[in-house]
């Protein structure tokens, strides 16, 4: 029975903005405001610019769909604005290339944000969008990508932090309930080892990127706080230290050590491979992956015949006898400030219709752009799990999160997350030494941007 919930997103309060003026250099980020581009809600779709003649290209990381799904987007928008010509650009290392590719200015118009685009930087590439205050109150996740109240990418949909898994592949191993605690994951990972010949958890470390998402669950879903990963994890002593209920950041690598200390992974983690396994976990030969409810759709659609056996669970660790899950955005779409004026505006049109009037979140199971909407059937078993997003940073700290954490190398992507792996894979350190290296990372750099330790 499909489960609909209306979205009611924890956000942060609003602020108020003020564009600057054409030309005026913004003291924060070193970029310029073109007042000639309309903000995304001073628009009117298929009213506004319909005489509006340019060429727009639109990057993405999607390479399975870019010339199926993505061009008939492209199509579809250009039925409404017949002079707008839409094309899109697949790029298969799309972080690595992006952030090569953002400092020069030419690389087209329309882009998804790379993770490593600090949100200080994002005036130097990005044209605004609006202001936060205005954006806030018409898009979820908007305050990811907004800096000195400035909103310069709209996520595209958004997702549930959790695990996605094989439903029968569970049942299979005579599991009736779904976990709550770590200990309670790791034990029907064993039963799943047990009693059937799928992988009970597959890693995809040799992709890199995949292992970066578990560090998604140390805020909410470690601890129930909408507060903590951008404003109480900042000022706290040794926030990887263990605690009594196995909860926190500490519970999250915990669950990942434990999994492949046990041997419940893959033979090779190095081998593994992103698109072989979405097969795998599709016709039961993996039983579980730790990835955002992006992904639920993508594992169904490899055969539509087993597309009711793929399910998603909470991430598995309870606070005070309750589980939370973040609900964050996908890939936010940014414009190039450094294209034309027409092309700018252009790319605003099209960003507008993509958010507000395409199919792509029906299509791709994700949380709608605009708020008000439904949530999608993939989080149909998160029925009594309170889904929040994280909270804004206080004001003057709105990029610290990301400066502490790229100064640990901690938090950063997947080559941290991977030191937990191969230290349980080869038994050269425990995990607690490990988490011991990562507070003194973190305490070494608070101590470098002056940062106050209160919790």
């Amino acid at each position: 029975m499909k489960n609909k919930k209306m979205i009611s997103l924890g956000l942060a309060a609003a602020m108020v903005f003020s564009l600057a003026a054409c030309g005026e250099k913004d003291q924060k980020t070193g970029g310029t405001a073109n007042t000639e581009v309309p903000t995304i809600d001073q628009i009117k779709l298929g009213e506004d610019y319909k005489d509006l003649k340019a060429d727009i290209k639109i990057l993405t990381n999607r390479t399975d769909i870019v010339d199926s799904v993505y061009k008939g987007y492209a199509e579809e928008f250009m039925k409404m604005y017949p002079n707008i010509k839409v094309t899109y650009d697949a790029v298969t290392d799309y972080e690595e290339s992006l952030t090569l590719r953002l400092t020069s200015g030419d690389w087209g118009d329309i882009c998804f944000i790379p993770s490593t685009a600090d949100k200080g930087e994002l005036g130097n590439y990005f044209t605004p969008l609006g202001d936060y205050e205005t954006l806030n109150g018409i898009y979820n996740f908007v305050t990811e990508k907004t800096y000195d109240d400035t909103v310069y990418g709209i996520p595209n949909g958004g997702t549930a932090g959790g695990v996605a898994y094989n439903k029968k592949v569970w049942a299979d191993a005579g599991i009736t309930e779904l976990p709550k605690t770590p200990d309670e994951f790791l034990a029907d990972l064993k039963l799943i080892q047990e009693k059937t010949d799928a992988i009970p958890l597959y890693t995809n470390f040799s992709a890199g990127w995949t292992m970066g998402a578990w560090n998604d669950y140390v805020g909410i879903a470690s601890n129930g706080d909408p507060d903590y990963k951008n404003n109480k994890l900042l000022h706290a002593k040794d926030p990887f230290t263990k605690n009594e209920e196995n909860s926190g950041p500490y519970a999250v690598y915990y669950t990942l050590y434990e999994a492949v200390k046990e041997k419940l992974v893959e033979e090779d983690p190095a081998s593994s491979d992103w698109e072989s396994s979405k097969a795998m976990i599709n016709n039961g030969e993996i039983g579980s992956m730790v990835l955002g409810s992006w992904c639920v759709q993508q594992f169904k659609d490899i055969d539509p015949a087993n597309a009711d056996n793929i399910g998603y669970m909470p991430f598995p660790i309870t606070v005070n006898g309750k589980q939370s899950a973040a609900s964050g955005g996908n890939y936010a779409y940014a414009i190039n400030k450094s294209a034309a004026t027409d092309n700018q505006i252009a790319a605003m049109l099209y960003v507008k219709w993509l958010l507000e009037e395409s199919p792509i979140f029906d299509d791709e199971g994700s949380i709608p752009a605009l708020k008000g909407e439904e949530l999608p059937d993939s989080l149909a078993e998160f029925d009594g799990v309170e889904l929040l997003s994280d909270n804004a940073p206080q004001k003057g700290e709105e990029s610290l999160y990301d400066d502490i954490r790229n100064s640990a190398e901690v938090l950063s992507g997947d080559y941290p997350v991977g030191e937990v792996l191969e230290a349980a894979l080869y038994g050269n350190k425990s995990l607690d030494d490990l988490m011991n290296e990562w507070n003194a990372k973190w305490t070494s750099a608070q101590e470098s941007f002056g940062v106050e330790i209160t919790e």
